[in-house]
């Protein structure tokens, strides 16, 4: 996997997008269930699903590394599927809301096609439709895509 440049470590959108993905995702050492199927897929650290198994327990440290490689994954998908230049605060919240949805769903969504086709308050305000897991809303989820509408339309006035 290619590192993208905008998310060098230590640098400015690094640190913004851990500080959002990481702020929703919560940080929690031991896999637990997903909380829309009450089952798979299991979930650890910072909202990890990749070959988590019942009864994973992970170090902070490692949390955080993962976390870092999965943001670098989901940067390079939003790199590939947006086709129009992204201010910062526009490319983080994409990220954060691939991360939560996968990258297919982000790049296949109204959110993305909107803005590559230059309407990009109505691509942001599409986020905010994106509430729901397994056909149920969650308030955690409708925070998460208001925080990333407000960094989506960041600079458009």
């Amino acid at each position: 996997m290619q590192k993208s440049n905008r998310l060098k470590k230590g640098g400015a959108v690094a640190a913004m997008t851990v500080a959002l993905v990481g702020g929703f995702e919560g940080l929690r050492q031991n896999a637990y269930p997903d909380p829309a199927t009450k089952g798979p897929p299991w979930t650890v650290c910072y909202g990890e699903t990749k070959g988590v198994q019942p009864g994973d327990h992970y170090s902070v440290a490692q949390c955080k590394a993962m976390l870092e490689d999965s943001l670098q994954e989901y940067a390079a998908g939003i790199e590939r599927c947006v086709t129009v230049q992204l201010p910062d605060k526009r490319y983080v919240a994409l990220i954060s809301f691939a991360y939560n949805v996968g990258t297919k769903a982000a790049c296949n969504s109204s959110v993305v096609k909107l803005i590559n086709a230059g309407a990009t308050k109505q691509g942001c305000d599409a986020l905010l439709k994106w509430d729901r897991a397994a056909g149920v809303r969650f308030p955690g989820l409708t925070r998460r895509r208001v925080k990333e509408r407000e960094f989506c339309l960041d600079g458009i006035g």
